[in-house]
């Protein structure tokens, strides 16, 4: 072959060199914060987990990945565990799953052995019947009394109805045997937060569904039965349902009929697929992708809104890719992506709470399963719930669309918190910040205020008698790879010690009017605490 024209090799070298210049190219961008009031509120302990009943038995795509972290055999005695959770203060978790539809509460008149569950292809879930015993039912609120936890009891709702060929169970529901639970809860003086009501039988349901007029009828039994039981308490658990997937006609249906009777509507989100999807990660990176998740969030807003019903609406479950989620793919840095811009999403849309699947089980837990070490999420999960407040402010960002920015009021100080993803894996960004000409620059160590219209930063570029300074913590995988399990907090690595002590989450200070650097593949909390815009005060 001849040697190639000089034009030609002229292009490959300069196409060369603006392939090296954009591996390690920066950018500017500008996040955008409304503050003049709050486009939504969230509760205080928005962070929730979820445990659920799996056995070691379930197995999917020919891997087992619940090991002992059922509400039937999981290590309540474990240190690092207990740790997980008193590190939140508290934690809402919320007990429930697939099987809690399956599942029997052992009863004090009726002390019969209580039959765990078995694997059974030929039955619904692929497990027989399954029981608590009262026995573990103590040991459970005994770790969630020293835990310091939030409880959430997800009910059986199929109890006592049929199965009708069309997969819909049908018949009222059989409610004396939730009774007995919870009378006995409340004689042992457990807190319950919540009654949850039945698990992804909303819809069509998934394996069988109940008619929205009967899930009502259902629901206003236990709204009674709270009431009678709890007559002396002056705060009474809130009553939950349906934790299903949202389906428009029927939920609207559902809340019209449950006017006065229901506290908190929940539901369920997987939008990313089965975990055997091969291009899971992909879809995680991808902006669309998690743009679409706002699609449920809205709607379900909308329903609420112009229901007649007063009530909070939730996430009760919500592990991105079902099916127990991928082994080196939910577990690891890059789902922080997913999962952080899920809490952004919802909190926006005025969701007062979000339960994760999991806190341990399956591929997708906060925990690992089987040592209890936490998982990037735990610490991202941990940093959102002691940094990001109620209130939430409107928030964009303009420069590149791999960038994710959300904004709330600071949680328990002064100021505001601005979370920024960085999704793409050869850019890092330089944001700056502009607030309208909302916002007060609060002077540390004086008693008075005074107003900047700097619409850049909070700082004006003349020399103060007082430099103020932000917070910041920068979340970045182990060794750049984000599908490594070990998350870096400001370059240093996060690891339980030797006792089981979760480690401090530590920022670093920067001056307030430097640019907030988002470097490739990493996340950003950042804390101003010299920020006062009206929408916080």
């Amino acid at each position: 072959m001849g040697s190639l024209p000089v034009w030609v090799l002229v292009f490959v070298l300069c196409f060369s060199c603006i392939c090296d210049v954009n591996a390690n190219v920066i950018v500017e961008g500008t996040v955008f914060i409304e503050g003049k009031f709050p486009i939504a509120k969230t509760d205080e302990d928005f962070i929730c987990a979820t445990l659920d009943w799996w056995p070691p038995e379930k197995c999917d795509y020919g891997t087992c990945s619940w090991d002992h972290a059922s509400l039937l055999n999981l290590d309540l005695k474990n240190v690092l565990f207990l740790n997980a959770v008193k590190a939140f203060s508290p934690l809402k978790i919320r007990l429930g799953g697939t099987l809690q539809d399956k599942v029997i509460y052992q009863t004090e008149d009726k002390l019969k052995p209580c039959i765990p569950f078995a694997k059974n292809s030929s039955e619904m879930f692929g497990f027989t019947q399954g029981c608590l015993p009262l026995a573990r039912w103590d040991e459970l609120n005994s770790f969630f009394n020293q835990s310091g936890a939030l409880v959430i009891f997800g009910l059986n709702a199929l109890r006592g109805k049929s199965i009708q060929p069309r997969n819909i169970a049908t018949g009222p529901w059989d409610s004396t045997n939730t009774a007995s639970l919870i009378r006995y809860t409340l004689k042992k003086g457990y807190s319950i937060y919540g009654w949850e009501l039945g698990n992804e039988l909303s819809g069509s349901g998934i394996g069988v569904g109940i008619d929205a007029d009967q899930y009502a009828a259902d629901t206003i039994i236990l709204h009674s039965m709270i009431q009678d039981i709890y007559k002396e308490v002056g705060v009474k658990p809130q009553i939950i349902a349906p934790g299903g997937f949202f389906d428009h006609d029927w939920y609207q249906q559902f809340l019209a009929k449950t006017v006065g009777s229901l506290n908190v509507i929940t539901h369920h989100i997987y939008n990313l697929g089965p975990g055997s999807d091969e291009h899971l990660l992909e879809r995680i990176l991808n902006p669309s992708t998690l743009d679409n998740g706002a699609d449920v969030f809205r709607n379900l807003h909308n329903v609420v809104k112009n229901s007649p019903n007063d009530m909070a609406a939730w996430v009760g479950e919500a592990g991105g890719a079902y099916n127990s989620g991928r082994n080196k793919v939910t577990n690891t840095f890059v789902f922080s992506f997913w999962y952080l811009d899920q809490l952004g999403l919802a909190s926006t849309y005025d969701t007062k709470t979000y339960c994760r699947q999991t806190l341990i089980g399956g591929n997708y837990g906060l925990l690992n399963t089987t040592t209890f070490v936490p998982n990037p999420d735990y610490y991202s999960a941990l940093l959102w719930h002691r940094l990001m407040g109620r209130n939430v402010l409107l928030t964009n960002f303009t420069g590149t669309r791999m960038i994710r920015a959300y904004a709330h009021c600071a949680k328990q100080s002064q100021g505001i918190t601005l979370l920024l993803i960085n999704m793409d894996r050869n850019t890092t960004v330089q944001a700056k910040l502009n607030f309208n000409g909302t916002f007060m620059y609060l002077h540390k160590h004086r008693h008075h205020h005074h107003r900047h219209r700097s619409n850049v930063s909070p700082l004006p570029h003349r020399k103060q008698a007082s430099v103020a300074f932000r917070e910041e913590y920068h979340l970045t995988p182990m060794g750049g790879n984000i599908q490594s399990q070990i998350v870096l907090l400001n370059g240093k690595e996060l690891r339980v010690d030797s006792s089981g002590l979760i480690p401090a989450l530590e920022p670093v200070r920067v001056n307030s009017s430097d640019p907030i650097t988002v470097a490739s593949y990493s996340i950003v909390f950042v804390h101003m605490p010299s920020v006062v815009l009206p929408a916080c005060r």
